[in-house]
């Protein structure tokens, strides 16, 4: 009799989650899996906490509800499955402002990521270079070209369309710039349409058309219980065994298969053994648990760098705010925050008879984090100044506060990332078919990114250990 599969997958993010709950549903009965979180919270950037008595998001706070395709996306089809789909909601404002010039004006619309499908709409916050987008008779990318959008953008439509539009919509995302951003990775959509399109204008618009979506369909989605009741679910769904505070420090093959993980701290480790393992962490930590098993897929991804940023979350009472779900702030208006959110005004389900709103502001860009040395208290103070200077009006003092730190916690993306991932992987698949990366810092920042990317490594796990066992 052959005894049950043993899968390891280390970290308990949501890909890391998603690939367990995906190995339950597929496995054979009996499958044995464990998750190795090195901290003592399942989730990763998925956390919900509580401030001025209201659950309020730490981490991320929305996921995407279709897919490029036009389906649905991965993060809806997991939430379906562990029976949460009654809980979705959707903002309730969908209009975003950028902050320029001392003032707010709403968003263009139009656009993709702020690249401009009709020059015209972006005329009052950029103005686009005056031989902007000629047809030059060929694509704007070769078939396996892929270049920063910034560079992209600006050859085309001059640096104010960047500056000013591409540059903040990046920043609230992957706190980057779009001068280093792989177009591939942070647009692939537009990339497709660039290697036929012969105008950057016609290649948003062939984007935007490939991808409908039904007139007033949402585009975000959130859990009204908060997104940590999507990681409950996936935890319990799995079925599997959680390990909180457990790090695990190395990796070895074992001769005839499997691998041996020395979990825990070092004068005290615990040895285990497992058939397959899904390496969900992100992609240092991944590369240094690879560099005595494939030093060349080590090296592959370990180059990859990181952004840290802070959230800064007030509870003001009765503040006044723009009827808009937050705002972007370009980094030449050189402000320390990049991006905020009014939570309560966004998020209908977070409205307060109080009137006490919730605001989020997100502090930090890559390569720019000098402002997360502030201490908590400083950080506050400076995201309430600013916020007051942006919305023109003396806010109230919060009544309460909370401070994020996510250090190291968004990829930038490199041209070229996807291909290096592709060569790494293929590598890592022929030497160790039961030993596979997932995650944002190989496939993409966002939720539903992470469930498929989750999902993808649980049905390679269940093919790569399809007729063997013991």
């Amino acid at each position: 009799m052959r005894r049950p599969w043993r899968v390891a997958v280390v970290g308990g993010g949501i890909a890391g989650l998603a690939a367990a709950v995906r190995l339950r549903d597929r496995a054979p009965a009996g499958t044995e899996i464990t998750v190795y979180e090195q901290s003592g919270a399942l989730g990763g950037k998925l956390r919900t906490g509580e401030l001025a008595g209201q659950p309020v998001e730490f981490g991320a706070e929305s996921f995407l509800m279709r897919d490029p395709a036009g389906g649905e996306s991965a993060a809806v089809a997991l939430i379906r499955r562990l029976g949460l789909a009654e809980q979705i909601v959707h903002p309730t404002v969908g209009q975003a402002a950028l902050a320029v010039d001392g003032g707010l004006r709403p968003v263009p619309g139009g656009t993709l990521v702020g690249v401009p499908g009709d020059l015209e709409q972006v005329a009052t916050v950029a103005q686009p270079a005056a031989d902007a987008d000629r047809d030059g008779g060929r694509p704007l990318l070769g078939p396996d070209e892929d270049v920063s959008v910034g560079k992209l953008v600006r050859a085309r439509l001059g640096d104010e369309v960047v500056d000013r539009l591409v540059d903040p919509m990046l920043g609230g995302v992957y706190a980057g710039r779009a001068d280093d951003l792989s177009l591939v990775t942070t647009m692939p959509a537009l990339a497709r349409a660039a290697r036929v399109a012969h105008t950057l204008t016609g290649a948003v618009r062939a984007a935007q058309a490939a991808a409908p979506r039904a007139p007033g369909a949402p585009v975000f989605g959130t859990l009204a219980g908060g997104l940590s009741t999507l990681v409950e679910a996936a935890a319990t769904a799995s079925g599997a065994t959680i390990r909180r505070d457990a790090a695990v420090r190395e990796l070895t093959p074992v001769v005839g298969g499997g691998w041996r993980l020395t979990v825990g701290p070092t004068r005290d480790p615990e040895l285990v053994e497992a058939d397959a393992v899904v390496l969900a962490v992100p992609a240092r930590p991944a590369a240094r648990l690879l560099a005595g098993v494939t030093p060349e897929v080590a090296t592959a991804i370990g180059g990859l760098d990181y952004a840290s940023v802070a959230l800064v979350t007030l509870a003001l009472p009765r503040p006044e705010l723009p009827t808009l779900s937050g705002f972007l702030v370009p980094a030449t208006e050189g402000l320390l925050i990049k991006a905020s959110t009014f939570f309560t005004t966004k998020w209908g389900h977070l409205a307060r008879p109080d009137g006490i709103a919730l605001v989020r502001a997100s502090v930090g860009r890559y390569g720019e984090e000098t402002s997360l040395h502030l201490a908590d208290a400083d950080l506050v103070a400076a995201v309430h100044r600013e916020l007051s200077g942006v919305l023109g009006v003396a806010l109230p003092a919060p009544l309460a506060s909370h401070v994020q730190r996510w250090g190291g916690a968004l990829p930038q993306y490199a041209p070229g990332h996807l291909d290096r991932v592709a060569a790494a992987r293929t590598a890592l698949r022929a030497a160790h078919p039961t030993l596979v990366l997932v995650g944002a810092g190989l496939d993409g920042v966002g939720i539903p990114v992470c469930v498929r990317s989750g999902e993808t490594a649980a049905g390679e796990i269940i093919e790569a250990l399809g007729g063997s066992g013991s």
